[in-house]
């Protein structure tokens, strides 16, 4: 009688441990993908879409159609990482207006297909990650949060992306390669629009954020993803850009994980 009881405790114990994982994984995900978190502290100031860029300003009816696009919805999507619906959407708008743009992190290419599908047909697109047989070059910091590594580790799986065998795949140029390992003096000033979404490790976004500031041209925007301190995984992002403002001009959009910047 005793093991009987034994046994099923056992089981309540491994059932509750899979409820709270599965409970945690999902407020992660939603606070990932929504941004709507009562207890998330926004120390970036927060603008609205409309103060940020011309192409979001409200006409008689709503949004105009200058930021009229061609998205795919996630759906029912099980990749953890990627962006909302909503900043794929701001991401696909900024690529109308854009010639050139660079993406670390390419993951599915959701993102890299929505700015060939959205830009104009002489754009040109360069995205990076690691190719699955090159994660062992993974370059690990000690100041870096060890989740994150992780994270970036199995997002590195893709050798095939949503672009591939497409249209617009001709627009884009595949980088397999470390983000640490990329030379940037190959592309001055270069860049008209620049997402940084790879390694959520701080010292590969700190590194990825100083390559895209050469990269930059005169007018142009970098995009950061997942600034939300609430998710293990990204608080590097949260930590490393509530640092840049004091130094950087950029400002949080609202609604959403993103973070921006603005040269002039």
């Amino acid at each position: 009688m005793n093991f009987v009881i034994i046994i099923c405790f056992s089981i309540l114990i491994v059932l509750v441990s899979f409820l709270i994982f599965k409970i945690i994984h999902y407020r992660n995900r939603v606070y990932r993908l929504t941004g709507n978190n009562k207890n998330h502290q926004m120390i970036i100031p927060t603008v609205n879409l409309e103060t940020f860029h011309t192409a979001f300003r409200s006409g008689d009816f709503g949004t105009t159609n200058d930021a009229e696009v061609r998205i795919i919805l996630r759906g029912d999507s099980q990749v953890d990482g990627g962006t909302s619906d909503l900043e794929a959407w701001i991401l696909s708008v900024l690529a109308k207006y854009s010639k050139n743009m660079f993406e670390f992190g390419t993951c599915t290419g959701r993102t890299t297909y929505h700015w060939g599908r959205n830009s104009s047909d002489d754009a040109k697109i360069v995205t990076l990650t690691l190719h699955p047989d090159q994660v062992s070059s993974y370059i690990h910091s000690g100041k870096d949060n060890e989740t994150a590594h992780e994270v970036a580790i199995s997002e590195s799986n893709y050798t095939k992306f949503f672009y591939s065998g497409t249209d617009i795949e001709n627009k884009i140029t595949q980088l397999f390669m470390d983000s640490k390992d990329l030379d940037e003096t190959e592309y001055p000033e270069m860049f008209d629009l620049i997402f940084i979404d790879g390694s959520h490790a701080y010292s590969y976004i700190k590194s990825d954020t100083e390559k895209a500031l050469k990269m930059l041209k005169n007018g142009g925007i970098i995009l950061w993803h997942d600034y939300n301190k609430n998710i293990p995984e990204i608080r590097d992002v949260y930590n490393f850009l509530n640092e840049l403002r004091n130094s950087l001009d950029i400002v949080h959009l609202q609604g959403t994980n993103i973070v921006a910047y603005r040269k002039t």
